[in-house]
C-alpha cells in the first residue's frame, strides 16, 4: 500500500536552507548585515573572522525580527519564531548569543528578557560562558541558574528588595529547566513579564525529556499580569490573536521563540506542542534535487534525514562480547589511536569499562559520568584537550550536546539504541570543519538492526572493518590480570 505522508506545514515543507558544509562556505564577519561594531571587535579579539553558515543565516534573520527595537509598535507587529535544525559543531550557539546582546544593548533597565533553557548543566555552563564574553563590558548581567549554587544564593543573583518593590538583577539567564521551575514558583519578585526571547538549546530533546511542563510555565509566567499600581499596564501582554483596536494601542513585547537542535524533529505534533507563532524554519538536513538529462528532477537522498559533519569516516567493528575490551585496548595500544572519546549505554558500564582499562594500565584513561563534580567534569574536559588524558569514557546524558575540542576519535563502545543517540555521539568529533573517525564495536546479534538503523536514516557510508582475533592474542594475558585484580577490588 502507498505510504501515507503526513501533512507538514508549509513551513516545514519548505525551509530555508543552509549551506552544509562549513569550510566552503565560511563567511567574513563583516559580510554579515546589522551587526554591531562593538561586537564585531568583540569576534575579532577571540579569534572568530567568518561565520559559519547557520550563524550567517540566522544572526541576521534575528537582528531583522527586533529592527524595530524590542517593543512590539503599533499595529501589531510581531516577529516570527524560529527554528534552527543543523549538525553539532556548526555554530549554533553564536547564532543566538551576538543577536540577543546586540539587541539588548541599548537597554534602559535590567530585566529578565532573554532565557536560554538547556537540558544540561555543562551545556547551561558553556552557553553562559559565551554569553559573558561578549556581553562583558556592556553592563549587561548573565546569571547562570542549574542549582549548583544553593537556592537562596541564586534568589539573590536574579532579585533585590528594595523599598520600591523588587527589581530585576538579570537581562539574561541561562537555565536548566528544574531550576528555572522551582524560581518561577517559588522567588517572590522574580518576572518574566519582560520577556522577550525564550531560546530552547537541543529542543528535541527538551520536548522529548518532557520537560514540555517546564515551557509551559514559562510562557504562562510571561503572559502573568503584574497587578503593579498600573505602571506596568503600559506593557500589558496580550496572548497573540486578531489585532483589535484594544490590542494595539499599547506597544506590547512579543515574545519570541528561537529553537535549537541537530535533530530538530519533524514531527508536526510535537512541535505543536510548542505552540510556535509563524514559524520559520533554517535547516542544514535536506535532499538535493538533481536534474536529469531529459529535464525531469529527482530527489537524491530524500531519506537523508540526519546529515552527519563532513570530516566524519564512520566505521564498525563485528565483534563478540568478551573482544570487545581488548578491541578498545588494541585501538589505544596497537593502533595508538589519542584522544577517544568512548561511549556506553550505562553509568555502570562506564565506570566498569574505566577500573579495568586503570587496572589494566599503559593508557591514560578518565571516566566523565554524573559521579563527577561539575568541577571534576570541567578539569576532565581540560585535560583532555590538553592530551594528558587520551581516553574519556561516557554515557550519552554526560556528553549531550557538549563541546570537546580536538577529539580524534568516537568509539560506540555499546551500540546505541537510537538514531538520534548515534547522532549526537559521532557529532562530538569532526566539528567545526574538522576530520574525526568513529567505530562502533557491533555485536553480531546486533549487527543487523544497526545497519538498518543507520540505513534508515540514510547513512550509508560506514565501512566494515574487521580485526583479527591473533591481533588481540598478545593484550590476553595482561587482559585477564587486570580482570582478577578487578574483581578483588569489587569485592
Amino acid at each position: 500500500p502507498p505510504q501515507v505522508q503526513p501533512f507538514l506545514p508549509q513551513w516545514l515543507a519548505q525551509p530555508k536552507r543552509v549551506q552544509k558544509s562549513i569550510k566552503d562556505n565560511l563567511v567574513p564577519i563583516r559580510d554579515v548585515p546589522g551587526i554591531h561594531p562593538r561586537l564585531l571587535k568583540k569576534l575579532q579579539m577571540n579569534g572568530i573572522e567568518s561565520f559559519f553558515p547557520v550563524q550567517a543565516e540566522v544572526i541576521p534573520a534575528v537582528l531583522r525580527s527586533a529592527s524595530n527595537g524590542y517593543l512590539m509598535g503599533q499595529g501589531g507587529y510581531r516577529p516570527k519564531d524560529i527554528c534552527v535544525s543543523a549538525p553539532t559543531g556548526s555554530g549554533k550557539t553564536l547564532s543566538f548569543v551576538i543577536p540577543i546582546v546586540q539587541v539588548l544593548l541599548n537597554r534602559v533597565v535590567c530585566q529578565v528578557r532573554a532565557l536560554v533553557v538547556l537540558p544540561t548543566k555543562e551545556l547551561a555552563q558553556q552557553v553562559s560562558k559565551v554569553f559573558n564574553i561578549y556581553s562583558d563590558g556592556t553592563g549587561l548581567k548573565v546569571v547562570l541558574i542549574t542549582g549548583q549554587k544553593p537556592f537562596a544564593k541564586e534568589q539573590e543573583m536574579l532579585v533585590q528588595k528594595k523599598v520600591t518593590g523588587y527589581c530585576s538583577l538579570a537581562d539574561i539567564i541561562v537555565a536548566t529547566p528544574g531550576r528555572l521551575t522551582d524560581h518561577i514558583n517559588q522567588t517572590p519578585g522574580f518576572s518574566l513579564t519582560q520577556l522577550r526571547f525564550l531560546i530552547i538549546d537541543e529542543a528535541d530533546r527538551m520536548i522529548d525529556d518532557m520537560h514540555q511542563d517546564c515551557l509551559n510555565q514559562i510562557v504562562k509566567a510571561a503572559f502573568q499580569v503584574e497587578n503593579d499600581s498600573g505602571s506596568n499596564m503600559l506593557f500589558q501582554r496580550t496572548k497573540p490573536g486578531p489585532v483589535t483596536a484594544a490590542s494595539s494601542c499599547y506597544p506590547q513585547i512579543p515574545l519570541q521563540k528561537l529553537l535549537f537542535s541537530a535533530t530538530l524533529t519533524q514531527d508536526p505534533e510535537k512541535l505543536q506542542q510548542l505552540d510556535l507563532f509563524q514559524p520559520c524554519l533554517f535547516t542544514s538536513v535536506y535532499s538535493e534535487k538533481k536534474t536529469l538529462g531529459d529535464g525531469t528532477e529527482t530527489e537524491q537522498d530524500t531519506n537523508k534525514k540526519y546529515i552527519l559533519p563532513e570530516g566524519l569516516s564512520q566505521c564498525y567493528v563485528p565483534c563478540d562480547l568478551n573482544s570487545k575490551p581488548l578491541l578498545l585496548l588494541h585501538f589505544m595500544l596497537k593502533m595508538k589511536f589519542t584522544r577517544v572519546l568512548c561511549f556506553t549505554n550505562s553509568r555502570e558500564a562506564s565506570h566498569r569499562l574505566f577500573l579495568l582499562v586503570q587496572a589494566f594500565g599503559r593508557v591514560a584513561v578518565a571516566e566523565f559520568s554524573s559521579r563527577l563534580t561539575p568541577n571534576e567534569r570541567q578539569r576532565t574536559i581540560k585535560e583532555f584537550e590538553q592530551g594528558k588524558i587520551q581516553l574519556l569514557i561516557s554515557t550519552d546524558a554526560t556528553a549531550r550536546g557538549i563541546d570537546i575540542k580536538r577529539v580524534n576519535y568516537v568509539i560506540n563502545y555499546d551500540v546505541p539504541q537510537f538514531i538520534r543517540t548515534y547522532i549526537h555521539r559521532v557529532g562530538r568529533t569532526a566539528r567545526a570543519g574538522e576530520v574525526g573517525v568513529t567505530f562502533s564495536l557491533v555485536l553480531r546479534i546486533q549487527q543487523r538492526r544497526f545497519l538498518r538503523m543507520l540505513n534508515d536514516a540514510g547513512i550509508q557510508d560506514v565501512k566494515q572493518e574487521t580485526v583479527k582475533g591473533s591481533s588481540l592474542k598478545p593484550l590476553v594475558q595482561r587482559y585477564e590480570e587486570a580482570l582478577c585484580k578487578l574483581e578483588k577490588t569489587v569485592k
